[in-house]
């Protein structure tokens, strides 16, 4: 015989499983009975079992009130405090209680100092010193001047030309005025012009142009200088935008600083519109510049030299660069094992306006980094031999969150134009490039001194005509700088190279004839001397001593520091330990286990209240309970009322228990054999 159960009487049992009960008393033999369901229905049933008997116990709760959870908290914890509450009389449990809060308050006072410190992630800073044999810096030399003169001299012919008559007008006006005959070229003076400013009413400043009327109503050009150079005018640059509609002035102290960055943003924007490959046939080949090389022992040419082309030097050459061969190692410190160059600067054909220095630009870097020797390098005097003694730090730094740098940039959000380079990262050029990207941005052009991204242009006159005073602003601009420095970081790993420099007067009087002979034939293949002592430069570049500082950063406060703080100062004030943690922690679940039951609670009352208020005639009785059970179809009968009251409203409906009486009419008994198939249920 197969037991049949009606399934809705199994959901109103709260969802309790069908189990199998054979008539023959035979409990074990389930694989008889129920066709061999396997043990997967037996895991089922163990599942269900604990899961209903979890829900069941978060139901019930701890079983304690809020005052014996507290009582009984205070009397088993191992904190010294509580227990004194609760086994002292009233004037002790008092004091005790007063002691118990005062010194939770300190230990939570510390406690946030411990932690405010951990989290502010402070390094602390160790210096040691190691020796090794090392590998020795790229060395990159560039000339000061860019081009050579000869070979630019018809792109600056008109800004020469004007060049000169600006000095004249500044060192001689009225013979200026009198000799104005020859014809300049107006559009370099017009775009981008040097002014006089009279400021001796500073509430009414003069300004007047220095080829034209002043621009106050002052007709007499030529009295107004005399007037302004008698009494120290200031000269300025002016930078207009907008058709001339919205100008601003650069002031200079001096007219030298003043002709000299002139000239140099009138340069820039002729050297922007020329292709960079012809630049580079323009400036200073590595052949005539370098005469001799040696390094150690091993002689060395312009052909061990890697050439890049940097704005605004030219033609720079850099050895041990290390980009396609390994790096090269310094045997042993001191001169001899060195690198010693014989430069020739070439200063009779340096660019007259634009290298007021005459010299080699040096700087000594790691390798498969870029050069910035514009801002990190040094030069070396010509006609001297110039000796730099190298000593090695590297710095080690963190990273997040103890310092905010980058390993290699790949976090940084700004784009590094750069990259052609193949060069490793550095804040360098990542300052740089945010400036060419905000460039790019505000004045629709880059700036000729940096790499240009790909699609885009340099700023000239002829194509971007409100360029130089877009610039100015830039450049100038505290905010542009600020998020520069915001979005770039440091390298965490960076080596620098400290030098030690001294010169001496080379070649002597004793033997420079003898030493311009030889280097004049191998350079020249000529009797006669070629070379000059103001065009001649040696370099002698050393290791000083294998000792190299290491600085690295270590974490200050770490964890092993924050918990043995917080736990000291936690065993100090209270007497407690990591356990006493814990039994806090369980009393906070309990109350809060206690505090949702109670809202659970509440909450069902409520409910129920406003279901009772909703209803207000009679409950139903038993038998139309069950009838309404297994009759879908039963409507109870409405008792009269009042004329006041009136009927139900239609779209109420009896509130239907949630535990009905059993229907003893579902459990029926049938043979093996014959399975009856029920709308209502399955045979189970």
């Amino acid at each position: 015989m197969l037991l049949h159960i009606n399934p809705a009487l199994f959901k109103l049992l709260h969802g309790y499983p069908p189990w199998i009960m054979p008539t023959d008393g035979n409990l074990g033999d389930k694989n008889v009975q129920m066709g061999k369901p396997g043990h997967r229905e037996g895991a089922t049933m163990h599942v269900k079992k604990y899961l209903l008997k979890c829900l069941h116990r978060l139901q019930k709760g701890p079983g304690y009130t809020y005052k014996e959870l507290l009582v009984w908290y205070c009397d088993n914890t191992n904190t010294h405090g509580p227990k004194r509450i609760i086994c002292e009389g009233p004037k002790k449990k008092a004091v005790w209680f007063l002691l118990t809060l005062l010194f939770t308050a300190l230990v939570c006072w510390q406690w946030g100092i411990f932690i405010r410190t951990y989290l502010s992630w402070e390094v602390s800073v160790s210096l040691s010193v190691g020796f090794k044999t090392m590998d020795f810096p790229a060395v990159t030399i560039c000339n000061a001047s860019p081009f050579k003169y000869s070979k630019v001299k018809h792109l600056l012919k008109d800004l020469d030309e004007l060049m000169e008559a600006v000095l004249e007008r500044i060192l001689a006006p009225e013979l200026s005025h009198a000799n104005a005959t020859r014809t300049l070229n107006s559009s370099i003076w017009n775009h981008t012009p040097l002014v006089l400013i009279d400021e001796r009413n500073p509430h009414h400043p003069v300004v007047f142009d220095l080829f034209g009327d002043n621009h106050n109503g002052l007709t007499n050009s030529s009295a107004s200088e005399k007037i302004c150079n008698a009494h120290g005018c200031k000269m300025a640059m002016r930078l207009c935008s907008l058709n001339g509609t919205q100008c601003t002035f650069r002031n200079f102290t001096s007219a030298t600083q003043a002709v000299t960055e002139w000239y140099s943003l009138q340069a820039t924007n002729i050297f922007a519109q020329v292709p960079q490959q012809e630049l580079v046939e323009m400036s200073y080949p590595g052949e005539q510049m370098i005469l001799a090389c040696l390094f150690g022992a091993e002689p060395c040419n312009y052909r061990n030299f890697t050439s890049i082309f940097y704005p605004h030097y030219g033609n720079c050459y850099i050895f041990n660069w290390g980009m396609t061969e390994k790096a090269l190692p310094s045997a042993n410190p001191g001169t001899e094992f060195g690198l010693k160059l014989i430069l020739d600067i070439g200063q009779e054909d340096y660019v007259p306006f634009l290298a007021s220095t005459a010299g080699v630009r040096l700087m000594l870097h790691e390798q498969r980094s870029y050069p910035f020797i514009r801002d990190e390098g040094i030069y070396a005097m010509s006609g001297t031999e110039t000796s730099i003694g190298v000593l090695v730090d590297k710095l080690q730094r963190m990273g997040e969150p103890y310092s905010p740098c980058t390993v290699n940039g790949s976090e940084v959000p700004v784009q590094n134009f750069y990259s052609d380079y193949n060069t490793t990262y550095s804040i360098q050029a990542c300052l740089r490039s945010c400036f060419q990207d905000h460039m790019i941005r505000s004045c629709k052009c880059g700036h000729y001194l940096y790499p240009l991204p790909r699609g885009e242009k340099y700023c000239n006159n002829r194509d971007f005509p409100d360029w130089a005073h877009c610039y100015s602003d830039l450049q100038m601009s505290v905010a542009q700088r600020e998020t520069c420095i915001g979005m770039c970081k440091e390298s965490c790993n960076d080596t620098q190279y400290k030098m030690t420099i001294s010169m001496a007067d080379w070649p002597s009087e004793a033997s420079e004839d003898w030493i311009f002979h030889v280097l004049s034939q191998e350079r020249d293949q000529s009797t006669n001397i070629t070379l000059s002592r103001k065009g001649i430069v040696k370099l002698n570049i050393y290791f000083q001593e294998f000792n190299y500082r290491t600085i690295e950063e270590s974490a200050a406060n770490n964890l092993v520091w924050l918990l043995s703080n917080l736990g000291g100062q936690f065993g100090f004030w209270m007497g407690g330990s990591v356990l006493c943690l814990i039994e806090f922690g369980e009393i906070i679940i309990d109350f809060v286990w206690i505090t949702i039951i109670k809202l659970v609670a509440l909450a069902k009352s409520l409910r129920q209240r406003r279901a009772q208020a909703s209803y207000s005639g009679p409950p139903p009785t038993v038998a139309e309970l069950v009838e309404a059970h297994t009759n879908f179809g039963f409507q109870p009968d409405t008792a009269p009322r009042s004329p006041n009251t009136g009927p139900y409203p239609s779209e109420q409906a009896l509130p239907i228990p949630g535990t009905p009486p059993p229907n003893y009419d579902s459990l029926r008994l049938q043979p093996l054999d014959v399975i009856e198939s029920d709308s209502e249920g399955d045979a189970i």
